[in-house]
């Protein structure tokens, strides 16, 4: 049974992210980020070789942040800063957890209970599954960094309820801060 997600819950879902992935993919505050939407076309391959997925959810919905990377590439050596020990999904889970952290946060303004999934990585074919979930909202962006870091993002939202919420797209920017650990 598909539920109505509302034009303002779609215009906040997308805000959220925007601004997040603006405060939170960045590894340096002078690195320039440029976020764009992509046409509405669905659930797309795109070129990168890998997806990282993120999930948030809580009773009334689960939304999917797609990063669609290539660890090998640009994306790789940027998330990683030249330490070649480092995993790519352990460089670029952190990145995420901050930015998807971030849209919890302001969704968990909005709806209790919310919660987040760890990172997975996973090939870049495994993005046509997510038409078998039936979103009832997608949204795709393209990302680039520094002009030299370019990855793109899918954004599936599966509603279990009606979804209709608010976001004040006039609030300044928040810093993401760093990990907590208790």
């Amino acid at each position: 049974m598909a539920y109505p997600v509302s034009e303002s819950a779609r215009h906040g879902v997308d805000h959220l992210f925007s601004k997040a992935a603006t405060a939170s993919l960045v590894m340096d505050a002078a690195d320039a980020i440029e976020i764009e939407a992509m046409p509405k076309a669905g659930i797309v391959e795109t070129p990168e070789a890998n997806i990282v997925v993120l999930t948030i959810s809580s009773f009334l919905f689960r939304l999917l942040t797609v990063f669609h990377v290539d660890p090998e590439g640009a994306a790789g050596a940027y998330f990683r800063k030249g330490d070649g020990e480092r995993s790519f999904v352990e460089a670029f889970g952190e990145v995420g957890n901050l930015c998807c952290g971030a849209m919890n946060r302001e969704l968990g303004k909005h709806f209790l209970h919310t919660g987040m999934s760890t990172p997975h990585m996973l090939g870049r074919r495994c993005v046509t599954y997510l038409n078998e979930l039936k979103p009832d909202y997608v949204s795709r962006y393209r990302i680039q960094i520094n002009n030299s870091v370019a990855m793109h993002a899918t954004l599936c939202l599966c509603a279990y309820a009606p979804i209709d919420f608010r976001v004040d797209t006039s609030a300044a920017l928040e810093e993401t801060g760093g990990l907590e650990l208790f």
